[in-house]
């Protein structure tokens, strides 16, 4: 893109920026709605973990496509369409009927949470590939602004948490998916208005086949963060949730709505936490200056002290008697400890990307690369299901030990590109 050709990049980047805010918050919340709602109704750790699987895989299938769809459509497209997708996926949730047969809620759920599935990553593919075209060239402008794009999407990720167990004590399930879908729609129709021109409209002669990187390092990192999402997920999406319930909860309504609020109080915390150190990792890494072979050096030495805080839960987690006082402590302390250091390795692999992609491939590269992240959550969120019911707390963080470990190993098969 040349310089005359490129979009006002400050406006663009602020109307990205909110659309992108918009859907993640609809996310953080619908997942606590579902999850929250559907084990009140008496779903084990596994059924729940079932009601998340198809939203990973649509998630997988439309990083891979939406990279070539960006590519011939353009970047606004894809962004307009995941947001509507959302809207249409909140409108259909709301028609759930209590009175169907379990196997039948599972699987109409299932499948609207497929179509968020591919909204989120419609939208993700966009904003992420948007920052690419639109950041500064010099002085780490690109890590700042993708920090700051993807720190800030956590945070308000977070907020939906809270905002999602909030309104399904307050308002019910139906009740709290109207108001989400109402709200979100008003958001797209002022983010379509407001949106500059300049993003790229796409080109006619873009193949399915580019999708596809010959980069190795584009490779490796996309293998890295299969198992650091992976890891993540294992025990986020089903066990910690489930064992912080059973610790308070007394099992009536009161006791429910007490714990809705206080879990889905600490999901937030974790996910604002993790946000917030996000869009501090170049600070921390002082990115403005190292160059990108530096960067890339540090990258699995932060997965390797990442690993050792999954590592020493387990261990607690294994000497404990379930549920118990200290070990709620403990998990408390080093879950936040995870979420941090987890922030500066994932800010880093969201860097590496778009320094590693260029300008004409970047929808191409980021969506793989994505692709490979919904893989990562979707391994995660059926281990996390399995593993809790299987060995409870300690064998779902043992094996996100594991996982940490398998993506120090990718990231150590990185090097520079002038290197390559």
């Amino acid at each position: 893109m040349t310089a005359r050709a490129r979009p006002e990049g400050m406006s663009a980047y602020i109307a990205v920026t909110a659309a992108y805010w918009a859907f993640m918050l609809s996310d953080g919340a619908l997942r606590m709605l579902v999850l929250l709602h559907f084990h009140t109704l008496g779903f084990s750790p596994v059924q729940l973990a079932y009601l998340f699987v198809l939203y990973e895989i649509a998630g997988m299938i439309t990083n891979l496509s939406a990279g070539w769809i960006a590519a011939r459509f353009g970047l606004t497209a894809t962004l307009y369409a995941g947001l509507g997708i959302q809207v249409l996926a909140l409108l259909a949730l709301a028609q759930l009927d209590p009175g169907w047969a379990i196997g039948v809620s599972v699987a109409y759920v299932m499948c609207v949470q497929g179509a968020s599935g591919v909204a989120k990553d419609l939208a993700k593919m966009s904003s992420k590939s948007a920052v690419k075209l639109l950041a500064p060239r010099e002085g780490a402008g690109l890590f700042r602004w993708v920090a700051v794009l993807t720190g800030s999407k956590n945070a308000v990720k977070g907020v939906g948490f809270l905002l999602g167990a909030a309104l399904l004590a307050g308002l019910g399930f139906a009740g709290a998916v109207w108001v989400m879908a109402a709200v979100l729609t008003a958001i797209l129709l002022a983010v379509a208005l407001a949106m500059p021109p300049g993003l790229p409209r796409g080109r006619k002669g873009a193949k399915f086949s580019e999708v596809f990187s010959d980069s190795a390092n584009v490779n490796w990192l996309s293998a890295a963060r299969v198992f650091l999402f992976g890891a993540r997920d294992v025990w986020f999406v089903v066990g910690i949730p489930i064992y912080f319930y059973a610790v308070l909860s007394d099992g009536s309504e009161a006791g429910n709505r007490a714990a809705f609020f206080l879990i889905g109080s600490f999901m937030a915390v974790w996910i604002i936490l993790y946000g917030a150190v996000q869009a501090a990792a170049p600070r921390v890494l002082r990115a403005a200056s190292r160059d990108e072979g530096a960067l890339i050096a540090v990258a699995r030495g932060w997965a390797l002290v990442l690993c050792v805080v999954p590592g020493g839960l387990a261990v607690a987690a294994w000497l404990a008697p379930q549920p118990a006082g200290w070990l709620t402590v403990v998990l408390v302390a080093g879950l936040l400890a995870f979420g941090a250091i987890f922030a500066v390795n994932s800010s880093l692999h969201s860097y590496l990307i778009l320094a590693f992609t260029r300008d004409e491939r970047v929808t191409m590269d980021v969506g793989f690369y994505y692709m490979a992240n919904a893989g990562g959550r979707l391994i995660g969120t059926v281990l996390s299901g399995l593993t809790y019911q299987a060995g409870g707390l300690a064998l779902t963080l043992g094996v996100a030990a594991v996982m940490v470990a398998l993506s120090a190993l990718a990231a150590g098969r990185l090097r520079p590109v002038s290197a390559g």
